[in-house]
């Protein structure tokens, strides 16, 4: 009866995270779609903790309540410009906690107080071993690079690559000797049990130095790479301990992460390899200063004269970027929005996929300003409108709206679909500086003729637009 239920239980979790998935598709039903999938993570754990034995009841409140209460304080605390930073983290410990549950499984073989240990078994708990440690680490690092507490530019050093070799000569080892003793273990547990440390202790380099390379630029692929290896991880672990749920959701993170790196990269016209070798991109840096090249023409405007551009206009397109979302401007563009759109003015949002820090970082942060995701369009929707556009306001994004990727044959972004902002008649630019992008790459659009830069903090530059557009209405 008990094996029935927690079957049932399983049941229900995987129907809620494959539902929970599915509504995930579209920023409309991506709340609705995390609450199902939460839901069904909590069904599976409190089946696995309960009906098999494993804690009290007491013991299973006190750490749902706990854990609650760690959630709710990062959902409060957290700022949505570090969202990116938590995602990493989430991965990382996913990893861990795989690899973890998977080493506490090889010592309850060793001590005698679980039986049947086969190659099998050895090659799962060698799989989430090495995967959930270099998932730990790698994400650790990406974190680093994008909180800042670690360059963004791409760290290398002679012999990089040899010793990255070196060390995937040492996990295949260590993941050989594992499986070879797998059927005299546990009589012959020492060999076992040095190969697991050996081989967490690499994986944990490995994460590393695989990810050190990694310029900025590349880290919303990252991010998401990772996101598949924990759930493999998570996987992996599920077939250690013969958990359907594990499996399951395990099997649903790592396809659905894997598929969104596939799309990041197409987004970036990059293939996986390139993002994983190629060192592309840097960190933002302090800003530069006004810096114009030779023969080049900056043409500098202000929010007053932005205001009249914006209230004659017919239709506005705002392009949000990262320099949004560290100014945490999203509730003032949209007051901008709204105020455009009392006075009959047609205002859209153009998303690109890979600007911010992470997928479906700006539909997050203009979701949290009640932004209607109707106004929200895709790279591939939006662009053919530019042309009929009278006004786009670039707000903090650089590389996403950059015509090097389009026109210049010689750049290394080059071939990267961007937002077609210059094709509007008139583009404002609303950046601190003439700086390059994260990728590093000079921006050609900043000395346009069609293009004025305000150069403010994004958040004051809006929120002076919104208040002399109001100005002009009581006028």
């Amino acid at each position: 009866m008990k094996t029935a239920i927690i079957d049932l239980a399983y049941l229900l979790s995987a129907v809620l995270f494959v539902f929970g998935l599915k509504r995930m598709q579209s920023p409309v039903t991506a709340r609705t779609g995390n609450a199902l999938a939460s839901l069904g993570m909590l069904v599976a754990v409190v089946a696995t903790l309960f009906l098999q034995d494993i804690l009290s009841w007491p013991l299973i409140l006190g750490g749902l309540a706990l854990g609650g209460l760690i959630g709710v304080a990062l959902a409060r605390t957290v700022e949505m410009t570090a969202m990116p930073e938590l995602v990493a983290v989430f991965n990382g410990f996913g990893g861990l906690a795989s690899a973890l549950v998977s080493g506490a499984e090889l010592a309850q073989y060793a001590s005698g107080d679980v039986y049947g240990f086969g190659a099998v078994t050895a090659v799962t708990i060698a799989l989430s071993i090495l995967i959930g440690t270099v998932t730990f680490s790698g994400s650790i690092i990406a974190n680093g690079k994008l909180s800042g507490w670690i360059t963004g530019s791409p760290i290398s050093f002679p012999g990089l690559r040899v010793l990255t070799g070196l060390l995937l000569v040492g996990a295949g080892v260590a993941f050989g000797v594992m499986v070879a003793y797998a059927e005299a273990f546990p009589t012959l547990a020492r060999p076992m049990i040095l190969a697991a440390l050996g081989l967490g202790a690499t994986a944990l380099l490995l994460g590393v130095l695989l990810v050190i390379p990694i310029g900025g630029a590349d880290m919303p692929v990252v991010v998401s790479l990772l996101n598949s290896y924990s759930g493999l991880a998570a996987a992996a672990a599920g077939f250690v301990l013969d958990n359907t749920a594990l499996i399951v959701s395990g099997t649903l993170v790592g396809a659905a992460g894997m598929i969104l790196t596939v799309l990041m990269c197409e987004a970036m016209n990059r293939s996986l390899a390139n993002v994983m070798l190629g060192g592309f991109g840097g960190g933002d840096g302090p800003a530069a200063g006004l810096d114009v090249p030779e023969g080049k023409t900056v043409n500098e405007t202000s929010p007053d004269d932005t205001a009249i551009l914006a209230r004659y206009a017919d239709r506005v397109v705002i392009a949000p970027g990262y320099g949004l979302a560290v100014a945490q401007a999203q509730h003032e563009v949209r007051e901008l929005a709204d105020q455009l759109e009392a006075q009959g003015i047609e205002v859209s949002y153009a998303i690109h996929p890979v600007a911010g820090r992470m997928p479906g970082h700006m539909n997050v942060l203009l979701a949290e300003a009640d932004v209607s995701y109707e106004k929200l369009y895709e790279l591939e929707d939006i662009n053919p409108e530019f042309s009929t556009t009278d006004l786009a306001i670039v707000v903090g994004a650089n590389d996403v709206v950059n015509p090097a990727a389009r026109d210049d044959e010689g750049s290394p972004i080059y071939g990267m679909p961007i937002l077609n902002v210059d094709d509007a008649d008139t583009v404002v630019m609303i950046k601190r500086s003439l700086s390059p992008g994260y990728s590093g790459v000079p921006n050609e659009l900043f000395y346009a003729d069609n293009t004025k830069m305000l150069f403010s903090d994004a958040k004051e530059a809006v929120a002076e637009i919104t208040d002399a557009v109001k100005e002009m209405e009581e006028a």
